[in-house]
């Protein structure tokens, strides 16, 4: 019996348009050729869900925790204009504004009282408040992504998009970020009080690739910038007062395309996801948490053994639609050869309980990741043992190192020979692909679901 070009389809996969989290990953967005439904992170609860009829969306920004959401028309028949944004109240249940442009919106970022809505080449800048007022307009460069981010934290004041050489940052402060109104009784912590300004007059550009910018990304704060660029071998981390650079971080050797980097809300760690299928951890604090090449005595010749690697990562499992039965395996391609191309995600910081507690006593407060994938994903994922992922001000350890063995120092004769560095090259990046394969850390799968199905929605 011949199986090599059947297959068994899916009869009712999930498809979803666009998932987002809020600012603070407390709820996350998704977009269905139904209409959209709003979740909680953690514990996956629905909270709602809104159906339309006579077109789809192509994503609902949600404004903070708040009732506010903006809506985007997409798909095949969009349900609204590419030009428009629409305000949607979800406690009312209905549009209550709308913007109109000349040109297709790319991209929107929010925070309270403010929204900032991208296009081709420039940049529109809008108060929220009672009414809607345009404050401002900037032009970038090029723009076919909509790149812009946002600071959102209380009193922070960073708005960030492409500058207009290619590669380039422009950061402009706003108003400070207005404190989220306290619910139920004060709480025991006193409430943060504003930070004293500058002592010097923060940048405004900053030159951070050479290529085009694949993502723009900032923490709640508003203090540092992670950066990608088409590339998406490098993540660069700036401080956006002074516009130097902190940190770099390699992904890996070969090109990607870098979905989304995402800092810890206590900003000590960043977490990266591309299109290869893999999340990536880094660490921002000082220490040997980060592996390293042990052919680091080699970076003045060949800066590639000068880079920090990710000291944890986990591998999304493709969720493909159908199920392929073939009666034979290709020979151009090993059956446990990685997949190149995996499935687009989300990833978002949140703080839950410890698994490794003490009997007898509450489990701490850990941060964990959450993953979602566009067929429907969720996962939780938490840190390796050793790390420092606990969620409390006195938390200050540094991870425990996952850096390779150091190769012992010996002393070995110089040579100017092109082919003797080529073929060193070679053979150290076998061995990195070798260590990446045996040393690396994983992530911790601890929990599994399926959301955004619209017979329950999950």
């Amino acid at each position: 019996m011949n199986l090599a070009r059947h297959s068994i389809t899916a009869t009712n996969p999930i498809q979803i348009f666009d998932t987002r989290f809020e600012a603070g990953c407390h709820i996350f967005t998704t977009t269905t050729p139904a209409g959209f439904a709003v979740y909680q992170t953690w514990p996956l609860k629905l909270i709602r869900k809104r159906e339309f009829t006579g077109g789809t969306l192509a994503a609902a920004v949600p404004c903070h925790t708040s009732s506010l959401l903006f809506l985007l028309g997409g798909g095949r028949s969009p349900l609204y204009p590419p030009n428009k944004v629409v305000v949607w109240d979800d406690v009312a249940g209905e549009e209550v504004a709308e913007l109109e442009f000349r040109e297709r919106v790319r991209g929107l970022a929010c925070r309270r009282g403010w929204l900032a809505v991208s296009f081709r080449r420039r940049i529109v800048l809008f108060e929220v408040g009672e009414t809607i007022v345009r404050r401002n307009e900037f032009d970038t460069c090029d723009n076919p992504r909509g790149l812009l981010a946002m600071a959102t934290g209380a009193y922070s004041t960073l708005l960030a998009f492409p500058g207009r050489q290619m590669g380039h940052v422009q950061l402009v402060h706003l108003p400070p970020c207005i404190p989220p109104t306290p619910v139920g009784p004060p709480p025991s912590v006193p409430p943060s009080r504003p930070p004293p300004p500058p002592s010097k007059h923060p940048v405004s550009i900053i030159a951070a690739h050479e290529s085009s910018l694949n993502t723009l990304t900032v923490p709640q704060s508003g203090r540092m910038l992670a950066t990608t660029s088409s590339r998406g071998t490098l993540v660069r981390i700036w401080d956006t007062l002074s516009g130097k650079l902190i940190r770099v971080f390699r992904r890996g050797s070969d090109k990607a395309e870098i979905y989304g980097v995402a800092f810890r809300p206590d900003e000590k760690e960043v977490c990266v996801w591309s299109d290869k299928g893999t999340v990536h951890v880094f660490s921002l604090m000082s220490g040997p948490s980060n592996r390293q090449s042990s052919l680091s005595p080699l970076a003045s010749l060949i800066p590639y053994f000068d880079s920090e690697w990710s000291y944890a990562q986990y591998r999304i499992p493709a969720q493909a639609s159908h199920i392929s039965l073939s009666s034979s395996t290709s020979p151009s391609r090993s059956p446990t050869a990685d997949i190149t191309d995996e499935e687009k995600c989300m990833v978002g910081w949140i703080e839950a309980p410890s698994d490794r507690s003490e009997p007898g006593r509450d489990p701490p407060m850990e941060y964990q990741l959450i993953a979602l994938t566009y067929s429907g994903g969720w996962y939780r994922l938490s840190l390796p043992q050793g790390t420092s992922n606990i969620s409390s001000p006195s938390a200050g350890g540094t991870p425990l190192s996952s850096s390779p063995p150091k190769v012992s120092s010996h002393s070995r004769p110089r040579t100017n020979s092109v082919s003797s560095i080529t073929s060193r090259t070679e053979k150290g990046k076998e061995r990195e692909r070798d260590r990446d394969r045996k040393d690396n850390r994983e992530l911790i799968l601890q929990e599994y679901r399926k959301y955004g199905r619209w017979d329950g929605w999950g």
